[in-house]
């Protein structure tokens, strides 16, 4: 069965974006600069490449997420090409309950999922193919960890601390025991974090 891989940016205390949603935070905020060291963008690069599908929610879908990457792969020359060119090609699902239809045409391989989305990754899950990867936001990723449907947790902890701010594990209300798998520092100060499910 196909794994449903979690890569998200976090601070110490574990906020995905500050209260306004701002990630300016971040070592790197999805910027043309891309503020990573070499060793931490090979790593990003060679997870999202053990993927074939992507899952986003609403939000993250109309705030540009397809938009800003298309650009990004236009230009062979730029650092994020490589990561930029695989999204662009890969399968996308976004899962709304309010779009009708894309809001952009050019949202290029990608379906709207407006149903149960747990039963739809479920039936995702179970096709073949390489993994699926989610990325946000954060309220998406949020009821995915509810419902437990995530298997691997890819944790960017990034070198500031929050106080306050938009939380993905806010729903959790029992224990979820998760299995260490690696954790690896980066020169950029961010230390990456693999847990699976257990």
């Amino acid at each position: 069965m196909r794994k449903l891989k979690l890569e998200v940016q976090l601070s110490v205390d574990g906020f995905a974006a500050d209260p306004k949603g701002n990630t300016n935070w971040m070592v790197w905020d999805w910027q043309p600069e891309w503020n990573w060291d070499e060793e931490l963008r090979q790593y990003h690069i060679d997870l999202h490449l053990t993927s074939d599908t992507i899952l986003l929610g609403r939000k993250m879908a109309v705030t540009g997420f397809f938009e800003h990457w298309e650009e990004v792969a236009a230009n062979p020359d730029g650092p994020q090409y490589a990561f930029a060119k695989a999204i662009t090609e890969m399968k996308k699902y976004v899962f709304t309950k309010t779009l009708k239809k894309q809001k952009n045409p050019k949202w290029k391989n990608t379906d709207l999922v407006k149903g149960d989305f747990v039963k739809e990754i479920k039936r995702l899950k179970k096709q073949n193919g390489k993994d699926i990867i989610v990325y946000g936001g954060t309220s998406f990723v949020a009821s995915l960890i509810r419902e437990e449907l995530i298997d691997q947790y890819h944790l960017l902890i990034n070198p500031t601390i929050l106080g306050k701010g938009k939380a993905i594990f806010k729903a959790i209300t029992d224990r979820a025991p998760l299995q260490l798998m690696n954790a690896k520092p980066f020169k950029c100060g961010v230390l990456a974090v693999q847990y699976n499910k257990m």
